[in-house]
């Protein structure tokens, strides 16, 4: 059953993130109720040169369904031959990239510079949907190039015109990046404007913004990304208020390093300890950023080289957390630093994807 034939409302999708919606991300946000999750990224001429890290990519497991896969692409032809080989794939949702702003994918007239080529947007979409075998195609956008060139109602026109089944909109422009507030009154002039769905994006951190964002616009559901990294809760919480009123607390110590421990080991299932030692370290800091002890976490995680030494240090850290034996930080710092994408230990051109 494809996700699109049932009731849409509130549906709580998590975006494609380069280097970070791996399978074990996906699978932790599917179990605290993630409708739809996405692979990372794929670069639709990357994926038909047969390169592995395009490939790898598109793999995912039958019990992650309902997933998305987003590419990345700005010729209809190779977009046309891509298509034809991932539907045998089933995935539930292919999504068209038009939203990344990073200047690597920018300099290849990719992602978000489609924005201001609306021709060839609608013969991309239009090439999509003619190959996808009735898988729903979607469109992720933003609102324009910049403040001075907003020109979302008509790529959201041309996408609906071409046949997407639905569009995101994430509520900032190219040049915005991330460092703006996402415009809600932008997305719900787009809702009012069209008939497929539209899912909103952009600055959902807490169950509360979600549900005034949702209230607000009319949108369909939300697409949450720096919100739920090291912090699958959000799904949850935010699931329990739109359906009750009632907002739970944040999840304590106890209940975050269970899930922290689970994640560590399926990252260690999926990868070499080699290749999971960079990603353990970076999900240790995302998950217990809420926590004091931050600063001391910060400055020593990164000297450790083996899966004993991460644990074992790990497991002192959370206990001192337990015990309280941290000073007190002004954790909004370092809320602020993360959501400014600081605090990721990787290219800022490369992290997130859309």
């Amino acid at each position: 059953m494809s996700i699109l034939s049932e009731n849409f409302n509130n549906k709580i999708i998590i975006a494609p993130l380069a280097d970070v919606s791996d399978a074990p991300f996906r699978k932790i946000n599917k179990m605290f109720g993630a409708d739809l999750t996405f692979t990372q990224m794929v670069s639709a001429k990357g994926a038909i040169s047969n390169q592995f890290d395009s490939l790898r990519y598109l793999v995912f497991a039958r019990e992650e369904k309902p997933i998305g896969v987003q590419i990345l692409g700005n010729d209809p032809i190779v977009i046309e031959d891509f298509i034809s080989q991932i539907v045998s794939l089933k995935p539930d949702l292919i999504d068209l990239n038009c939203g990344c702003p990073a200047q690597k994918v920018i300099n290849q007239k990719l992602g978000a510079s489609l924005l201001d080529n609306p021709i060839l947007l609608e013969k991309i979409i239009k090439s999509m949907v003619k190959k996808s075998e009735g898988i729903p195609v979607s469109v992720k956008l933003r609102l324009g190039r910049s403040k001075n060139k907003i020109n979302i109602a008509e790529n959201v026109r041309i996408a609906e015109g071409a046949g997407a089944s639905l569009v995101t909109v994430h509520g900032r422009t190219r040049d915005d990046k991330y460092s703006t507030d996402s415009d809600w009154t932008a997305i719900k002039k787009v809702v009012e404007s069209v008939k497929i769905p539209v899912i909103g994006n952009g600055n959902l951190f807490t169950p509360e913004d979600i549900k005034n964002f949702l209230e607000y616009t009319g949108c369909a559901g939300v697409m949450l990304a720096r919100g739920v990294i090291g912090n699958p809760f959000l799904i949850e919480r935010t699931k329990q208020y739109l359906e009750t009123g009632v907002i739970s607390e944040n999840a304590s110590i106890d209940k975050v390093y269970e899930v922290l421990k689970m994640h560590i080991n399926l990252l260690l299932r999926e990868y070499n300890e080699l290749t999971a030692i960079p990603k353990i370290k970076k999900n240790i800091v995302w998950y217990l950023r809420f926590f004091d002890g931050i600063s001391v976490l910060l400055n020593k995680i990164f000297s450790f080289n083996d899966i004993h030494s991460i644990l074992e240090y790990l497991d002192l850290h959370v206990l001192n957390i337990k015990n309280k034996n941290y000073d007190s930080e002004d954790l909004s710092i370092i809320d602020k630093k993360f959501k400014e994408r600081i605090i990721f230990w990787l290219s800022d051109d490369l992290l997130i994807g859309s």
